[in-house]
């Protein structure tokens, strides 16, 4: 971690373009380093595109003014923010169409890949790692089992690990829940939590209010490509609110410290 005055990300006036349109302008948005932060909107609404800011897989219009300062600097390297950044998407899950130990999907974050590249060989130390990690989760006895025969759920628990092999200090979630049963979202919220609880900083993207651990207390709204509200969950969590969000009226109900959406028709 660089120097934890400086917040991790900071965005001012940051447009993203794409055939002729904006589809994401940010005017003001400070992400501090350590704190855990849900992106809640839409589908469409340019919550990815923001993560892909944040990822530098996308790259807002120039100012002289820099739009985007990582960690207070302008001009940080894919490799440092790969290093300090972790990422699970639903997406990844996708992109596996090979048969592997899934173990070796957990080794592949060390690479950046999903599996060991051919180009590199894996040392013992780095797959002990992958195996400590898989420990940590529960899920050590999936290590040896081929990743296309697990359950959605499990191989969704196996990218966690992936996610932090290479003991990133920021996680990533990206509609984590998407496509899973209620017991894989029973898995991977109580994950969740408990990284949370071990200190790790989260930003999870999603739709669903359902998914925002209580250990997430700052909402950050996305609507039509800008930020709708930004504030506590209990400020921006309302009916009014959720309904204004989402186009739809819509009531909230809390239980434990989680929060739900109940449509009213």
């Amino acid at each position: 971690m660089d120097n934890p005055a400086l917040p991790f990300l900071e965005l001012r006036d940051a447009v993203v373009r794409r055939a002729a349109r904006d589809i994401l302008s940010v005017e003001s948005l400070v992400l501090p380093e350590g704190e855990s932060v849900a992106l809640l909107g839409p589908n469409g609404s340019g919550k990815s595109t923001l993560i892909s800011l944040i990822t530098r897989e996308a790259f807002p219009l120039h100012r002289d003014e820099p739009p985007v300062l990582f960690r207070g600097r302008e001009r940080a390297t894919l490799e440092e923010v790969r290093a300090c950044l972790g990422i699970v998407s639903s997406t990844m899950q996708d992109q596996i169409t090979v048969h592997l130990p899934a173990v070796d999907v957990v080794v592949g974050g060390l690479f950046g890949a999903l599996g060991v590249p051919r180009r590199f060989n894996v040392t013992e130390r780095q797959r002990q790692r992958a195996y400590d990690v898989m420990e940590e989760l529960g899920i050590a006895d999936l290590a040896p089992r081929d990743i296309m025969t697990l359950s959605t759920g499990q191989a969704r628990r196996v990218l966690i690990a992936r996610s932090l092999v290479h003991d990133p200090d920021v996680l990533v979630f990206d509609e984590p829940c998407t496509g899973l049963d209620p017991e894989g979202m029973y898995y991977v919220r109580r994950t969740m939590r408990a990284l949370a609880q071990g200190g790790r900083a989260i930003i999870l993207v999603t739709h669903y209010p359902e998914d925002i651990i209580p250990e997430i207390n700052r909402l950050v709204l996305i609507k039509g490509g800008r930020v709708f509200g930004d504030g506590s969950k209990g400020e921006l969590l309302t009916g009014e609110r959720m309904s204004a969000l989402f186009d739809v009226p819509l009531e909230v109900a809390e239980s434990g410290g989680y929060y739900a959406l109940v449509s009213r028709y």
